[in-house]
């Protein structure tokens, strides 16, 4: 399965920037690569790579680890759930990207004919 989170803290503590997260997100993101499970971060998102229990496994820790920088937790969670299937954090992207390719020379090809 694959899971994309974003986790972020509310209610900040005390001597911290009321907007910032970044220390929070941090702190999560650690616990994640620290995992040794497939994953990725982008502005928005981390994305893992792995069975259920390990995955979520993780999820729930990363936003124990981010409970510590405010008096909520904000979490937003998406899964691919797809049994036996593993690699796909990588496989989708190529597959997209296979797709955007053999879409582009479909149509440069058209152009060419008289």
């Amino acid at each position: 399965m694959i899971v994309a989170f974003s986790v972020a803290p509310s209610g900040g503590r005390a001597g911290s920037e009321p907007d910032s997260v970044h220390e929070a997100v941090a702190a999560a993101v650690r616990i994640v690569r620290e995992s040794g499970l497939p994953n990725r971060t982008s502005s928005m998102f981390t994305e893992i790579e792995g069975e259920w229990d390990e995955v979520m496994d993780v999820v729930r820790r990363a936003t124990e680890a981010v409970g510590e920088y405010g008096t909520r937790v904000s979490l937003v969670l998406k899964a691919d759930i797809r049994p036996g299937k593993v690699g796909e954090l990588d496989g989708k992207v190529a597959r997209l990207e296979a797709a955007l390719e053999g879409a582009a020379d479909a149509d440069s090809g058209a152009r060419d004919t008289p």
